[in-house]
């Protein structure tokens, strides 16, 4: 009765005869350390909790703090009281600091458990939650607890919401989203979602919103970065996006007509009935709608419904000459390639809802928000305006026709996830991260991406790297020995001081013999072999050494040799006591010459360039081999050769 088993390691549950058929503690039965507390725990932790001395009292706290979140242990110390207990310590204003935040954080986790109902809290308490929330300066813990703790008052209680609505002012939430702790912006995020969500439906519409009413006015330069807030977070754009049109309201027609007078300026009338409807499908279809007759019709879709129309209508009037631009730039374009604009419109509105969760319910496990939307108080709109001209500059760069439509929103929906994911903080900073990702940019990041993801690690690809490596290796080889036979001049260095000369080497065409001889200047061109009298066959050299193995660096240790000279340095040892001494001129000669000797000797290439020249040409013809070819079918056999033409005239005569 006295004790219970409890995981060791990560979450410390009880195992208890409630809990031990859920699956994470039927797991653990197999692979898990069990340690066998008392199951007293909960009493004197209460117990030390209401001690007098600080340092047991935060120890105690601390404990809690972490055997809160197993519901056994929550079942146990509720049962005693506990939580009253810990809220008569926070009503009572005598724990800070460190003390508070482990008080507060124990309180979260045992209310979380569902087993008191959050009504019972008392208006001592959220007052005393709320003024942390509203004081310049508290903990960073402290806060984050306290605007948590007040997101589930509303959420979970009807009763309690007007009490938090009245103690939490617009100013101090506004305020917290403008640090740089981003899971303070977070929290402070979630507190006003809960706040709108639990407003009454009449008080989400009123002028700029106040859901949450304080002792003071709103200032001008809060209303617009909370009404940009409750506008994309709180899901305000929903309502229209699930509104569809009808294809009989007068009013809403009207809009339609207006999109085609400003697009075109046709207030002339062609006369006749019949006329003027053969005009007007023209215009539509210009426009880019999908039924040129009735475009209500497109509109009838849900998501995104009237909140495309709203966003036309937005960009027509109030960036009337880019909606122009646009318009006549695609009308006047081959059928082909030209940019349906209302279907693109659309579409997109229906792109930007999906990549902003719009009509989403507030997620608690997304902690991510854009700050750019706080800087204009027509966000979406003018965010839809910025986005429209990314799709019809795309749609140029990828010279696109009706049947790449889809290919295109693609693109343009990569374009933008890219663009918010590096969080401009403006609307203009939007713009020029837009303006750089360009399509050929996208195209770059994706092959780059290709290469670097884990695909390339899976078993077909490194299989293919493999095939490929001994191809490669030997087109390396080939270019070393090729390099010997072309030759290399090399400097003399003599025992006595100034006493340099120059002297050159080079592979016999059948890689038998190494030709080499002394020579008064550097050579201009190719030196023929007739001018070097000395020579090794290649079946006599020994080995090939380096570096401080070489017999001249050896002699030279006394005159300190320079460390450059050392690097550049190799031998050829072809008998007991014979060698070919080398100082190459730079890295390069030094790594083909080394490269090419192993080569002739049969043995591994293992310079620098040897490794750089490997990963360069095995990353190109990986590419090549896994390039996107866009379904264009390779055929097996070459195509055949043209006819030669009748005549050359069409040559140009250089004479």
């Amino acid at each position: 009765e006295q004790f219970a088993l409890r995981y060791a390691d990560g979450p410390q549950l009880y195992i208890t005869e409630q809990v031990r058929d859920r699956p994470e503690i039927r797991k653990m039965w197999f692979d898990g350390i069990y340690k066998l507390p008392q199951t007293r725990a909960a009493r004197q932790l209460l117990e030390r909790i209401q001690s007098h001395g600080i340092d047991a009292r935060l120890e105690a706290l601390k404990e809690l703090a972490k055997l809160s979140a197993d519901p056994t242990f929550a079942t146990e110390f509720i049962n005693m009281e506990g939580i009253g207990t810990l809220a008569r310590l926070v009503e009572s204003g005598t724990h800070f600091g460190e003390m508070l935040a482990f008080t507060l954080t124990a309180f979260l986790e045992l209310m979380d458990h569902g087993i008191v109902s959050w009504d019972l809290i008392s208006l001592s308490f959220i007052k005393q939650i709320a003024g942390y929330v509203n004081q310049p300066m508290v903990d960073v813990s402290i806060l984050q607890r306290s605007l948590a703790i007040l997101e589930s008052i509303v959420l979970n209680s009807h009763s309690l919401y007007q009490r938090v609505a009245q103690e939490i002012t617009v100013g101090q939430l506004i305020a917290h989203l403008q640090v740089s702790n981003q899971e303070i912006q977070t929290y402070a995020i979630a507190l006003i979602n809960a706040l709108f969500l639990k407003a009454p439906e009449d008080r989400r519409q009123v002028s700029v919103f106040h859901i949450i009413r304080g002792n003071r006015p709103i200032k001008a330069e809060m209303a617009h970065q909370l009404y940009v807030l409750q506008v994309l977070t709180f899901n305000l754009l929903e309502e229209r996006m699930m509104t569809k049109m009808d294809p009989s309201d007068q009013m809403q027609r009207d809009i339609i007509f207006e999109l085609r007078r400003i697009a075109f300026d046709g207030d002339s009338d062609p006369g006749g009935t019949e006329k003027r409807k053969a005009m007007y499908t023209k215009d539509y279809k210009m426009l880019g709608f999908t039924n040129h007759v009735n475009p209500a019709v497109d509109f009838t879709q849900t998501p995104p419904g009237m909140l495309a129309l709203d966003n036309m209508l937005y960009l027509a009037r109030l960036h009337q000459d880019t909606y122009i631009r646009i318009v006549l730039e695609n009308s006047s374009r081959e059928d082909k390639h030209e940019c349906p604009f209302g279907r693109c419109a659309i579409e997109l509105t229906r792109m930007l809802c999906e990549i902003l969760q719009v009509g989403e319910l507030p997620n608690e496990g997304c902690n991510d928000y854009h700050p750019m939307f706080f800087t204009h108080d027509r966000a979406w709109e003018e965010f839809f305006c910025i986005c429209i001209q990314l799709l019809n500059k795309t749609w140029k760069e990828m010279r696109a026709t009706a049947e790449d439509f889809n290919k295109v929103m693609q693109v343009v929906r990569e374009q933008i996830t890219r663009a918010l994911a590096m969080k401009p903080t403006s609307l203009d900073q939007l713009k020029s991260k837009l303006r750089a990702l360009s399509y050929s940019e996208i195209l770059r990041l994706r092959q780059s991406e290709r290469m670097s993801q884990d695909d390339f690690q899976s078993p077909p690809i490194i299989e293919l790297r493999e095939r490929i490596q001994p191809e490669i290796l030997e087109l390396i080889k080939q270019q070393r020995l090729n390099r010997l036979c072309e030759g290399s001049c090399f400097r003399k260095v003599g025992n006595r001081r100034r006493q340099e000369k120059f002297w050159f080497c080079r592979l016999s065409l059948n890689h038998k013999v190494l030709h080499y001889g002394d020579l008064d200047d550097p050579p201009q061109g190719e030196v023929p072999f007739e001018m070097l009298s000395d020579k090794i066959p290649v079946s006599d050299i020994k080995s090939v050494v380096t570096g401080k193995d070489c017999p001249h660096m050896k002699e030279k240790s006394a005159l300190k040799q320079n460390k450059e000279v050392l690097e550049l340095a190799f031998s050829i040892l072809y008998d007991p006591d014979e060698a070919l001494n080398f100082v190459a001129p730079n890295k390069y000669e030094y790594c083909v010459w080394i490269d090419g000797l192993s080569a002739l000797l049969g043995r591994e290439m293992n310079s620098d360039l040897t490794r750089s020249d490997l990963d360069t040409l095995i990353s190109m013809e990986m590419k090549l081999r896994l390039l996107d070819l866009e379904n264009i079918a390779i055929p097996d056999a070459p195509p055949p050769v043209p006819k030669e033409p009748s005549t050359y005239n069409f040559t140009y005569n250089y004479g």
